[in-house]
């Protein structure tokens, strides 16, 4: 049974840094490709960033480029989201998700986790 379990979420300052994980469990991290999306109130869901299983390549969206960085440790089975020069648009429930396939695709997850909290804002 996949699981993922997200933690890291918070208030932070525009500008500042937070680091989200994802904790799987039910399967191996490796083989699938993973990732985060969010959902803010009132807005449709957005595929942040992924990473595939088979090449490792990483994807964006365009809004994250530059400022947010995916990475995963395959020994802990854990997936990490580092996030630079926060803005407030980027408020929002994260979630991490798989698309339970080899491959990305920021606009379909087969499963994801609870969310975490991340707002933006002085």
């Amino acid at each position: 049974q996949v699981q993922l379990v997200e933690s890291g979420g918070g208030l932070v300052q525009p500008g500042g840094s937070l680091r989200l994980s994802c904790a799987a469990s039910g399967f191996t991290l490796a083989d699938y490709a993973i990732g985060w999306f969010r959902q803010a109130p009132g807005k449709e869901r957005e595929g942040v960033s992924c990473i595939s299983s088979s090449d490792d390549n990483t994807y964006y969206a365009d809004s994250v480029k530059g400022r947010f960085t995916i990475s995963r440790d395959n020994a802990e089975n854990t997936l990490y989201l580092q996030m630079n020069s926060l803005k407030p648009e980027d408020t929002a429930v994260y979630y991490c998700a798989t698309t339970l396939l080899g491959w990305c695709d920021l606009e379909y997850w087969g499963s994801w986790g609870q969310g975490t909290q991340v707002i933006v804002s002085s």
